[in-house]
C-alpha cells in the first residue's frame, strides 16, 4: 500500500491520521493552521480527546506520520482523504463548502496515477449535503482525465470515542461511481482498511448520494431521539410526570432502546445542530424542503432546553439572580470534550451571567477555550474553589468528576445546599439526603 495523505487536520483529520499510521500506513497530513500545525509536528494534541496525545505522540515518534502546511508534499499518496470542515454559513443554514472547495482545488495539481496506470483515490470524509461529491467527482474527472478518482466514505465519529471509532467503527460507507472505477476504489480502500475489514466490521458500498444522506440521516435521527424526549420532559413538568422513569419505561421498547433518551440540556457541539440546520437547507435546494419540517422542531425543541434551565435557576434563586453567586459545572458540549462550540452549558452559563449573576465556570478540559470565546466569563479551574460560597450548583456536563462528587463535602464548601441537575445524572436521594434541595429537568 502506498503512503496516504490527510488533508486538514483539525478533530477528524488529526485522530484519521495517526489511527492510520498507528496501523503501519505511512502518512501525511496537510495543515494550513501555523499553531495546530506546529503542536501536531511536535506530537502534541491540540485539542483533548482521551488516548489522543499518546497516539499522537507514538504515531509521530514512528517516523510514518508527519504533518506539512505544503500541499505538494502529498503528491506520492496513494490515497487522499479530505478531512476539512463544513460550517454552517453565517447568512443561514447551509453548510459552508469554502474549505472543501478550496481543498479540493489545491490538492489538484498533484494527483497522479500510480502503479501500472492506477489511479490515485481521493477519499470524501467532511460532512458536505448531497450533490456536493458528484460535483467534486466531475471537476476530478476534468481536472485529471482519469487519473483519479472519488470515493466518499463520511466519517461518524464520536467526540470522546474518536480512536475507537476510527479503528473499530460500527460500519464503514463506500460511496462509489459505476462501473470498473468503483471497483478498483473499493479494491484500494479495502488494502487501507484491511484490519477493520479483517475483523469483520461491516462494509457498504453504495452510491455518492446514499453515502452523503448517511451521516447527516444519521445524525438527524440522534437528534430527533434527543429532542423527544426533551418534549416528554416539557410534558412530566406541566403534569407531575418523572421524566426519567417514562425513559426508562420505553425503552424497555426493543423498536425505541434506551440510549439517548436522557432529558437535560439537549445537544450541542460541531456536528448536530449545524447538520440538521444543512440538511433542512439541502431539502429546500431540491424541492423536499417538505420531508424535513420536523427538524425545525427538533431544533427548537433543543434552543428551549437551555432558556428553560435558566428560568429553573431564576426560580431556585427565589426569583433573582443578580448578585448570587452561580456554579456551573461544565463548559463543553458534552464530557472527554474540550469542544464549546454551540455548548448548551456555556450558553446557559452565559445567559445567566447577562443577568447579573455571579457566575464561575468550571471544567476538566475547556476553559482555555472559554477563555478564547468567552473573555468576560469568570472561570476556575479548582472544583473546590468553585464550589466554596456558591448560592445555586448547576451540573451542566455530566463529566465523571462531577459524578463522583460527594454531596456532604459539596455542602461543606458551599453556601447554600440548591442544586439543579441540567442532565438527570445524578442521585437525588444521596443529594437530598445530605441537605440539599435537589431539582432537575423533567421531574416532580
Amino acid at each position: 500500500m502506498g503512503a496516504i495523505s490527510v488533508i486538514g487536520c483539525g478533530y477528524l483529520g488529526a485522530v484519521h491520521a495517526a489511527c492510520m499510521a498507528d496501523l503501519g500506513h505511512h502518512v501525511v497530513g496537510v495543515e494550513t493552521d501555523a499553531e495546530r500545525l506546529a503542536a501536531l509536528a511536535a506530537g502534541r494534541a491540540p485539542f483533548h480527546e482521551p488516548g489522543f496525545d499518546e497516539l499522537l505522540a507514538r504515531a509521530v515518534a514512528s517516523g510514518r506520520l508527519r504533518f506539512t502546511a505544503d500541499i505538494a508534499d502529498a503528491a506520492d499518496a496513494r490515497v487522499h482523504f479530505l478531512c476539512v470542515g463544513t460550517p454552517q454559513r453565517p447568512d443561514g443554514g447551509a453548510a459552508d463548502l469554502t474549505y472543501v472547495d478550496t481543498a479540493f482545488e489545491a490538492l489538484l495539481p498533484h494527483l497522479r496515477a500510480h502503479e501500472a496506470g492506477r489511479p490515485a483515490l481521493v477519499v470524501g470524509k467532511s460532512t458536505v449535503p448531497v450533490g456536493t461529491a458528484e460535483r467534486l467527482a466531475d471537476r476530478l474527472a476534468e481536472a485529471t482525465g482519469g487519473a483519479a478518482t472519488l470515493l466518499w466514505n463520511p466519517e461518524f465519529l464520536r467526540e470522546g470515542f474518536a480512536i475507537q471509532d476510527t479503528v473499530s467503527p460500527d460500519r464503514i460507507v463506500y460511496g462509489l461511481p459505476p462501473g470498473e472505477a468503483g471497483d478498483v476504489a473499493r479494491e484500494t480502500l479495502d488494502a487501507v482498511y484491511a484490519d477493520a475489514l479483517g475483523r469483520g466490521i461491516p462494509r457498504l458500498t453504495t452510491d455518492y448520494a446514499t453515502a452523503q444522506l448517511v451521516k447527516v440521516a444519521a445524525n438527524s435521527f440522534l437528534a430527533t431521539k434527543i429532542s423527544f424526549i426533551n418534549a416528554m420532559a416539557e410534558l412530566c413538568e406541566a403534569s407531575g410526570g418523572d421524566v426519567t422513569e417514562l425513559a426508562q419505561a420505553i425503552g424497555y421498547d426493543e423498536r425505541i432502546g434506551p440510549k439517548f433518551l436522557r432529558a437535560g440540556l439537549g445537544f450541542g457541539g460541531g456536528c448536530l445542530p449545524k447538520d440538521i440546520r444543512a440538511f433542512m437547507a439541502r431539502a429546500g435546494e431540491l424541492g423536499a424542503d417538505e420531508a424535513l419540517t420536523f427538524l425545525r422542531e427538533v431544533d427548537a425543541v433543543n434552543l428551549r432546553r437551555r432558556a428553560h434551565a435558566v428560568n429553573l435557576a431564576i426560580a431556585a434563586c427565589d426569583g433573582d439572580v443578580s448578585g448570587r453567586r452561580i456554579t456551573v459545572l461544565g463548559a463543553s458540549f458534552k464530557p472527554d470534550s474540550d469542544d464549546v462550540r454551540d455548548s448548551p452549558a456555556l450558553a446557559v452559563a452565559s445567559m445567566l451571567h447577562e443577568r447579573g449573576a455571579d457566575v464561575v465556570v468550571t471544567d476538566p478540559a475547556a476553559l482555555e477555550n472559554v477563555r478564547r470565546v468567552r473573555p468576560l466569563l469568570p472561570v476556575e479551574p479548582s472544583l473546590e474553589a468553585a464550589l466554596s460560597g456558591a448560592e445555586l450548583v448547576l451540573l451542566a456536563t455530566e463529566w465523571r468528576e462531577y459524578l463522583a462528587l460527594d454531596p456532604v463535602a459539596a455542602g461543606a464548601l458551599a453556601a447554600r445546599r440548591s442544586i439543579l441537575d441540567c442532565r438527570n445524572a445524578l442521585d437525588p436521594v444521596a443529594w437530598r439526603s445530605a441537605g440539599w434541595t435537589y431539582k432537575a429537568m423533567g421531574r416532580s
